[in-house]
C-alpha cells in the first residue's frame, strides 16, 4: 500500500485530504508543519508528499528544500495550497515540489495528481 505524508497545519483540510486518500486505498499520515514533517520522513519512508505551503515554524517551500538536501529515497512532493500567482509555483518547483494544487481541490483533482505522481493508471 502506498504512503502518503500530508503537511498542513489546518486540521480540516487535512481530514478531508485523508478522507479522499484512504477511500482510494492509500495509507496516510499527517504532520502539522515542515519540522514534524522531516522528522517523520526521516523515521520511515513515504511514497508521495503533498504539502501546504503557509504553516508555521517550518513552510512548506522550506519542508521541500530540507527534504531534497536529505540522503534519503527522495519521492514526489505535489504543494496544495491557496496561492494561486505564478511566482508562488515556480518557488514551489524551485523549492523541489513536482507538482502544484490550487485549493479547494475536488476529489477527483486530487487523486488524477497522486495517481500521476504515483505512476498509477486513473481508474
Amino acid at each position: 500500500m502506498k504512503r502518503i505524508l500530508l503537511v498542513d497545519d489546518a486540521a480540516t483540510v487535512r481530514m478531508y485530504h485523508r478522507d479522499i486518500l484512504e477511500c482510494a486505498g492509500y495509507a496516510v499520515e499527517e504532520a502539522w508543519n515542515g519540522i514534524e514533517a522531516l522528522e517523520k520522513a526521516l523515521q520511515s519512508p513515504f511514497d508521495l508528499f503533498l504539502v501546504d505551503v503557509n504553516m508555521p515554524k517550518l513552510d512548506g517551500y522550506g519542508f521541500l528544500r530540507e527534504l531534497r538536501r536529505l540522503e534519503i529515497p527522495q519521492m514526489p512532493a505535489i504543494i496544495v495550497s491557496t496561492e494561486a500567482e505564478a511566482d508562488d509555483q515556480l518557488q514551489a518547483y524551485r523549492s523541489g515540489a513536482n507538482g502544484y494544487l490550487v485549493k479547494p481541490v475536488s476529489p477527483s483533482q486530487l487523486l488524477t495528481h497522486v495517481r500521476l505522481m504515483l505512476g498509477e493508471h486513473s481508474q
